[in-house]
């Protein structure tokens, strides 16, 4: 019984986050199709609400490709590696309840998220051509970029809420959400996690109308899936820790905490691709200058504030 437990209880977990991923491409074609004044996928299906299971069905019937040179080895295990610390980065978000109750969960999901990095780096490297390989350097220069910004943003806000658990965020937030203090913070680390995620305006690391997809060219079928699945899986999980941070869905009963958690981080969602719809991609020397010229001595300030006004109030740090 407790093996089954193992077994199936990761399975609830991870289940609702792919097939929440596969209907947010679906959303995503839909959206922008309306924006754009065209109609979007709707063959397949009532209104095309079946295009995500049969897109998914074509890449894993589709024979993969592999380059003679490429490294077979890393080749195999980069898409496999991005996939499962995107969903293993789940594990502490309460939703309602956490698979992992961790003390430190808000570390624990920069720790794996950084992680993400390396798989980025195996994808070009290992393809043996430079192409991938250039995009997986513009890739991994603007994640650990922008790590900086979200990981000051994060010990400003537990010096806030006198923590890292996901928990005291919800604590400090049921008077009032910390989205009106740290309005600045919160702008702030809603643009990094574009950024983060390679999202418009911030796709220079994929660009696929200039660099043909980047660091994943090569890949097709079933790694390319993967890859897919993890980048928008990143997505949907930066929305959903935003959603945590800034305004609180904490509520006693747990279907409505979960029914206002999937509300309010749909509507992020809905924001962030619009974003893409409305805004033109940045040059790189634009996206670096905005956050070492303007994000990072910002947040560097306001952090420096948050902490010394804690110690002055408390005279403890954030445990």
């Amino acid at each position: 019984m407790t093996t089954m437990l193992y077994i199936t209880n990761p399975m609830l977990y991870i289940l609702p986050i792919l097939i929440a991923v596969a209907f947010m491409t679906l959303l995503e074609r839909k959206l922008l199709g309306h924006m754009q004044l065209r109609k979007g996928p709707n063959l397949v299906g009532p209104m095309g609400l079946l295009q995500p299971i049969a897109d998914g069905i074509k890449l894993i019937m589709k024979e993969p490709t592999k380059p003679l040179l490429s490294s077979k080895i890393l080749f195999t295990l980069a898409p496999i590696m991005a996939l499962s610390i995107s969903l293993i980065t789940w594990s502490p978000l309460p939703m309602p309840f956490p698979m992992t109750d961790m003390n430190l969960s808000m570390l624990f999901i920069m720790a794996m998220s950084s992680m993400f990095t390396y798989s980025i780096l195996w994808s070009g490297w290992s393809s043996n051509s430079k192409y991938p390989l250039m995009g997986a350097l513009r890739a991994v220069a603007q994640i650990i970029s922008y790590e900086i910004t979200l990981g000051l943003i994060i010990l400003s806000m537990a010096s806030i809420t006198g923590g890292y658990s996901l928990h005291m965020f919800t604590e400090t937030q049921e008077p009032m959400w910390l989205l009106l203090p740290s309005w600045p913070l919160a702008m702030m680390w809603f643009t990094s996690t574009l950024a983060e995620t390679n999202r418009s305006p911030f796709d220079l690391t994929e660009g696929e109308s200039e660099l043909v997809s980047g660091f994943n060219v090569e890949f097709s079928a079933g790694p390319f899936a993967l890859l897919f699945l993890a980048e928008y899986t990143n997505i949907i999980l930066m929305n959903t820790l935003t959603i945590m941070m800034f305004m609180n869905p904490g509520t006693t009963n747990p279907q409505l905490y979960t029914t206002n958690l999937m509300a309010k981080t749909m509507i992020l969602t809905i924001i962030s691709l619009w974003v893409r719809a409305s805004y033109p991609r940045f040059r790189y020397d634009q996206l670096m200058h905005l956050l070492w010229k303007q994000y990072l001595p910002l947040t560097l300030s306001i952090c420096m504030l948050n902490i010394s006004t804690t110690l002055a109030f408390n005279g403890t740090p954030p445990q």
